[in-house]
């Protein structure tokens, strides 16, 4: 079976940075480093249409719950209208609908909370991904000038092998700049674990709290209706 588009990119963003730093110092080249940037563009490419297109659905979801929540409430208060004029067949067929309209409008609800939760986890994607792309860019940069002075050091070693005392040229520049790459990985790892870490706690609160927030609209608009109501009937017995 193919990777899917998030396999692709998990594997990338968790590849291991300093591994490919390593092969290409094994063999002097920072060829490994290009085809990690090639395959990262093509993944981020892909990951950004197909973050528009679920970007486009969750709005969609978000609309039609928005409809039939509107239509929902309207109904509900026109039931209550029928009722108190004693139109109980017309009051009967609207609470078959009224039904109807809330499971739908709970149905796009649930889709619009998936495909929201699925849409933040793509632009946190994304933004590792960039994250990582920046990052083997600018170390790509720093190891060629590091390949460029090693091939140099090996000229000058080999014009003047002869004298002992020119025999490690460049050596301590080299090894300095070969742990400033290091260290700026480990930094980058560091980021990239802190993220993984807050990104499943963040997902999991913005669900938590929508769905308070929905249990407590639910609670005000029926504490209203029942007092709405309530008056309503007061006055016609009045």
């Amino acid at each position: 079976m193919a990777p899917t588009l998030f396999e692709k990119i998990n594997t990338l963003v968790s590849a291991n940075l300093h591994a490919i730093v390593d092969r290409a110092l094994e063999t002097n080249s920072v060829q490994v480093m290009d085809e990690y940037i090639r395959q990262v563009e093509r993944n981020l490419e892909a990951l950004e249409d197909s973050a528009a297109t679920v970007g486009g659905t969750v709005k969609t979801l978000k609309r039609k719950h928005e409809e039939f929540a509107a239509a929902a409430d309207k109904l509900d208060r026109d039931i209550d209208t029928l009722i108190v004029k004693g139109k109980d067949d017309l009051a009967s067929a609207a609470q078959a609908e009224l039904n109807t309209k809330q499971q739908l409008s709970q149905e796009y609800y649930q889709q619009w909370q998936d495909q929201q939760t699925q849409y933040e986890k793509m632009l946190d994607m994304r933004l590792k991904l960039e994250s990582r792309l920046t990052t083997i860019k600018q170390e790509r940069e720093h190891l060629r000038a590091l390949i460029e002075l090693t091939e140099a050091k090996k000229v000058t070693v080999k014009t003047v092998k002869s004298l002992d005392s020119l025999s490690n040229v460049g050596d301590a520049e080299i090894t300095s700049l070969t742990d400033q790459i290091r260290s700026r990985l480990d930094k980058e790892d560091a980021r990239l674990e802190i993220a993984n870490r807050n990104l499943s706690e963040e997902v999991e609160d913005a669900i938590h709290s929508s769905e308070v927030d929905r249990q407590l609209e639910e609670r005000r608009k029926r504490l209203l209706g029942s007092s709405g109501g309530g008056e309503q009937q007061q006055s016609s017995g009045g």
